[in-house]
């Protein structure tokens, strides 16, 4: 059985670029928001989280911890062009870890294969 994949990002031509990338490893659900992201984490229950950091609104940090809310042991990965200043704040709110874009697809499908296990 597929894998799934949720992609939290405000930016619609990144969602469409990261679903091709991943589309044919995992089953993928996309929001295009944090507070989208938190409620299609708590129907979908998917085993990883892709989550961009910077969203008006919710962003990827509180989206980050309310979904630590709902499930202790989620798996989030911030996917960010911002690693260095703001990949501390998600590992904070519990991302266990922090990918910095661009990234090939080889590289991130290699990422959340090795997050999945």
């Amino acid at each position: 059985m597929m894998k799934t994949v949720l992609i939290v990002d405000d930016d619609q031509s990144v969602l469409e670029v990261l679903e091709v990338m991943l589309s044919k490893n995992f089953r993928v659900i996309t929001a295009k928001n944090g507070e989208e992201g938190v409620n299609l984490y708590s129907v979908y229950k998917p085993d990883v989280v892709l989550m961009d950091v910077m969203m008006p609104g919710m962003d990827g940090i509180e989206a980050t911890r309310k979904i630590k809310e709902i499930d202790q042991d989620a798996k989030i990965l911030a996917i960010t062009a911002y690693a260095s200043h703001k990949g501390k704040d998600m590992m904070e709110a519990g991302a266990i870890g922090v990918i910095e874009k661009p990234i090939s697809r080889t590289k991130l499908v290699e990422i959340i294969e090795r997050t999945i296990e």
